[in-house]
């Protein structure tokens, strides 16, 4: 009796150890963070970026395997689907434009020769087989910016309807009065990108001033990628969604000319692009028309609709009362596809751009099934479409959510993983938006590391990967990136491969897993990024917006409703 009564005791004791070791939080947390791995990461990858996936396009036999891989992995975990119609897929209605564009560029009729792709390029959303500009006045508009809120007004009430106007890439780039070698600001932020230096911006506000085209003229610093990401784009197949009007309300022409084009355009047209580049920095500026100058534009449309995909799953929050408040983790499965114009190597792996974070978001979703309890609110895990086209399928979610915007707490997004090894700090793109950057500097000191802001807020990361499409909506968002701060390697390494992979492999096809790629940084980051969201779910508060940025508003808005 007295060896049964110990024995008992003793197993009482080791169950309630054991389920202490359960619910105590850094025991819990363990179990679920070494879920992740860097073998796992890199195997997800390889596939993802294998050549059987063709360069993940949407419309191809890629997207269709990327899909199913997605999906069968987000079975394999376990998780439930993530559309209420009880699958995993979310239809994405786009419309496929390939677009052969011809042009003329002429000064009191002379022709001022230009190559495509070469010296500019061109095409048209509008969904419909030809489109023609015709002798259309060339007129350059500045930086091509309305803000009401700086007084600015690059278009000063003239009249550009039916004309071609061309316009400088970024935001106006006022120089500080106290220090002219830094920028002002107390105008567009500074250094930092607005969302009026993106070329999505100067789209719409030439399709709302009604231009029959807009050319953006590139600069590789403030565009923050080379003319060749642009002349290797326009390539083949692009992609908007399919919407009622046919796109007729967007700009009929849009596209780039490089600076030297640009350049030699205004000279025959007896200006100077570098005076009138100055002149555009004052908010007196106004439109200048190019004498004698006309431009015509020929764009022929191969056409086709198709359905695209979203993959979505989820993790039920353990809290019946919070389950049915959501957040979301978000990596764009897609990349650009096969380009069979090219010799040599025509498949655009995307390896780094973005398999490195589709694996991500796989092994992030793994260490939440590990994870007990639960999280109180639910996780979704969502897979975006045509993010390479334009953000195409986190804006369709955005736009057509499948849980209410309201009820959404965050987005955290992952778009492109470190790939050189472990780093002492983390990149916070947009650092100061939001209550979750205070969170990830928080979890950050916890284990001996540090936030950093964007080394290049210049170049408007946060406006080019997904999350920012919630953000629009006014769902609080958050995208890091690797740090800078590599550890055992010299002050400027991370600078350096950056540099490395924007110029050699950026939207190329050697974008591919490379024999001296590191994960062990990834992993960390990944982590960080799961305790994060972890936190947020588990949280009493909604996070917010800080007061100074331009999404408070949607937000304030939307959960009124």
């Amino acid at each position: 009796m007295r060896i049964t009564a110990l024995l008992v005791s003793v197993l009482s004791i080791l169950t309630l150890v054991s389920c202490a070791a359960i619910v105590n939080p850094s025991g819990r947390m363990q179990n679920a963070l070494s879920a992740i791995t860097a073998e796992s990461l890199l195997s997800e990858i390889k596939t993802l970026s294998s050549d059987d996936f063709e360069g993940r396009k949407p419309g191809t036999p890629g997207e269709a395997k990327t899909v199913a891989y997605m999906e069968s992995q987000f079975r394999k975990l376990g998780l439930k689907p993530g559309n209420p119609n009880n699958t995993y897929l979310q239809s994405v209605p786009l419309a496929g434009i390939t677009s052969t564009a011809t042009s003329d560029f002429r000064v009191n009729g002379k022709a001022v020769p230009a190559e495509i792709r070469k010296d500019y390029v061109a095409s048209s959303n509008h969904f419909s087989p030809e489109v023609s500009v015709k002798d259309s006045e060339i007129v350059f508009v500045g930086y091509g910016v309305v803000a009401p809120e700086y007084n600015w007004d690059d278009y000063k009430d003239v009249d550009v309807k039916g004309k071609t106007i061309v316009m400088l890439v970024n935001d106006p780039q006022i120089p500080d009065p106290k220090d002219a070698s830094k920028l002002d600001e107390a105008m567009f932020k500074g250094r930092a990108m607005t969302y009026y230096g993106r070329w999505t911006y100067k789209y719409e506000i030439g399709a709302t001033k009604g231009a029959a085209a807009v050319m953006i003229i590139h600069e590789t610093a403030l565009a923050g990628y080379p003319f060749t990401v642009l002349s290797d784009g326009s390539a083949g197949e692009h992609f908007t969604i399919q919407r009622p009007d046919n796109n007729a309300s967007r700009v009929p022409v849009q596209g780039w000319f490089t600076y030297d084009k640009a350049a030699e355009l205004f000279k025959a047209a007896g200006l100077d692009l570098a005076a009138l580049k100055q002149d555009a920095l004052k908010k007196d500026f106004k439109p200048v028309t190019l004498p004698g100058a006309k431009a015509s534009f020929h764009i022929s449309n191969t056409l086709r609709k198709i359905e695209s995909h979203n993959v979505i799953a989820k993790l039920e929050g353990s809290d019946p009362d919070k389950a049915n408040e959501y957040l979301v983790y978000t990596a764009h499965w897609d990349h650009l596809g096969r380009d069979t114009s090219l010799t040599g190597d025509q498949i655009y792996n995307g390896a780094a751009d973005n398999a490195s974070g589709s694996a991500g978001l796989i092994e992030i979703a793994r260490a939440y099934t590990k994870l007990f309890p639960r999280p109180k609110r639910s996780i979704l895990f969502l897979s975006v479409t045509a993010e390479e086209q334009g953000l195409l399928g986190a804006e369709y979610y955005a736009e057509n959510p499948l849980y209410p915007l309201n009820h959404t707490l965050a987005n955290i997004n992952m778009d492109g993983l470190n790939q050189w090894g472990r780093t002492n700090d983390m990149v916070v793109i947009g650092l100061g938006n939001s209550g979750l950057d205070d969170i990830v500097t928080d979890i950050l000191k916890t284990h001996g590391r540090s936030v950093t802001g964007d080394a290049e807020p210049e170049k408007g990361f946060f406006y080019r990967s997904d999350h920012f499409e919630f953000a629009k909506q006014g769902v609080p968002a958050l995208d890091t990136e690797s740090g800078i701060d590599f550890i055992g390697k010299p002050a400027g390494y991370g600078k350096q491969k950056r540099d490395e992979y924007t110029a050699h492999d950026y939207h190329k096809p050697s974008d591919e897993v490379k024999p001296d790629w590191d994960l062990s940084g990834a992993v960390e980051d990944l982590k960080v990024l799961f305790e994060t969201g972890n936190q947020v779910a588990d949280g009493l508060y909604y996070p917010l917006w800080k007061p100074d940025t331009e999404f408070k508003a949607a937000r304030d808005a939307m959960m009124k409703k």
